[in-house]
């Protein structure tokens, strides 16, 4: 494995400087309740309407959305709609017989409230608002509260607020940033306090929602997004390096990869990106130059394998594969957010339209942890229901196990049931007991 471009700095998150300043507003809205989040609007957002939006205004939003984009919403809602639909379906509920009478089994009870955050700083993230809503609706969560940073004088763009509403978003907070995040989490506006905080957002939201932990569940720790791209000699260098470039302009500390088996390939790719950034508009290109600059690496490797093991080994959040044998690929791979097969497929249409959530682990937590589903937003618990005449060896076996771990009131709960429901037998209940 030969590093062609190695990367000046590596991706952090949660520096101490953020988390110090995003504690000291959590705290400040604990405390101050919805005059406080008011407050960081107004200073944050330079916002200082209606919090909670209106049925008037999401009618309004409607009626400023052009039909064909409206279409192409609709469009992608129903392919995440469809795609959690089928996630649903493999979540199911069920009962067994472990042994003669004892019955055992699992439910999946939806939660009860879900806060999505839809991000809308640079960029108006209408597939967030897809991806999260959508999702939780599908799950069955019976309230959903979703938010979205304002523009002065206009509150949450048009774009953005019809999509939350196509989406079932049950209340609307025009707030953005810590503020928002905090107002879902402690119930303020009306809105019942957050089981679960879901959705991506810069540096402050995502310390938030790590802080917040424990009180509220949360998708998942989120660094800044990230990509590979695992590419052979049957690949078009062309398609190779317009894909890292789109998921480079995520932002500034954005990692993109390269892995490939043809150091022509890689050099063709490397000579090209650099050229494809500077077309970009100026917003793009700023955070495009920086994280291909800083961030970006591409690593030539002797054979499929070897891609394999590296790709399996950084974790990537999207691996895309433009190689030959995607079937081997898709049996082999192991370590990713969302795998992208072949060159009919790019991130972009995981990102926006084909499906499959795009709220996905970063920065190699691929590692331990899948992505946003309806699973996310429901709890698997379980139940169980015995017999006098199973409860018998269930009652033995814990009783001496208990005493051997020194629990005795353990033990005597299930002693008890023994006496009660077997009074005329003896047992041998000690720790040490043979039979």
């Amino acid at each position: 494995m030969i590093y062609l471009k190695k990367a000046g700095r590596t991706a952090e998150t949660g520096h101490s400087d953020v988390r110090a300043a995003v504690e000291k507003m959590l705290d400040e809205i604990a405390m101050g309740g919805e005059a406080a989040a008011r407050k960081f609007a107004v200073d944050l957002d330079r916002w200082d309407g209606e919090i909670v939006v209106s049925d008037a205004a999401r009618r309004a939003a409607a009626a400023q959305v052009p039909e064909k984009l409206k279409a192409d919403i609709r469009f992608a809602h129903d392919n995440v709609r469809r795609f959690a639909e089928a996630q649903r379906a493999s979540a199911t509920d069920f009962s067994v017989e472990i042994l003669p009478g004892l019955m055992a089994g699992q439910r999946q009870i939806p939660i009860s409230a879900a806060g999505c955050y839809v991000p809308g700083g640079r960029y108006s993230h209408v597939a967030s608002a897809i991806m999260t809503i959508t999702t939780a609706k599908v799950a069955g969560v019976p309230h959903i509260t979703a938010c979205s940073p304002p523009r002065p004088g206009i509150g949450i763009p048009p774009s953005i607020l019809y999509t939350m509403d196509l989406c079932g978003a049950d209340v609307i907070l025009n707030l953005g940033g810590v503020q928002g995040v905090a107002a879902i989490a402690n119930g303020l506006f009306g809105v019942p306090k957050a089981d679960i905080l879901v959705g991506p957002g810069n540096q402050y939201v995502a310390e938030a929602k790590r802080i917040l932990y424990g009180q509220v569940g949360i998708d998942m720790f989120a660094g800044p997004t990230d990509s590979m791209v695992v590419a052979d000699s049957t690949a078009d260098a062309e398609l190779v390096a317009v894909d890292l470039v789109g998921q480079a302009e995520h932002g500034y500390n954005s990692p993109v990869w390269l892995v490939t088996t043809d150091e022509a390939l890689a050099g063709r790719v490397m000579a090209r990106v650099p050229e494809l950034i500077a077309a970009l508009p100026e917003v793009n290109r700023t955070s495009a130059t920086a994280a291909w600059a800083d961030f970006a690496e591409v690593i030539l490797c002797t054979d499929a394998e070897e891609m394999a093991q590296v790709a399996d080994r950084f974790a990537p959040e999207h691996l895309h594969v433009q190689a030959q044998g995607l079937d081997w690929w898709l049996n082999r791979l192991s370590s990713y957010g969302s795998l992208f097969l072949g060159e009919e497929t790019t991130v972009a249409f995981g990102d926006k339209t084909s499906g499959p959530n795009h709220v996905l682990p970063t920065s190699g937590a691929a590692r331990y942890t899948g992505g946003l589903s309806v699973h996310k937003f429901m709890k698997t618990v379980t139940w169980q229901r015995a017999t006098r005449a199973a409860a018998r060896p269930l009652a033995e076996a814990t009783a001496r196990i208990s005493r051997l771990e020194g629990m005795e009131g353990h033990a005597r709960s299930a002693d008890i049931r023994l006496a009660k429901f077997f009074p005329n037998d003896s047992f041998d209940l000690r720790a040490d007991a043979q039979t």
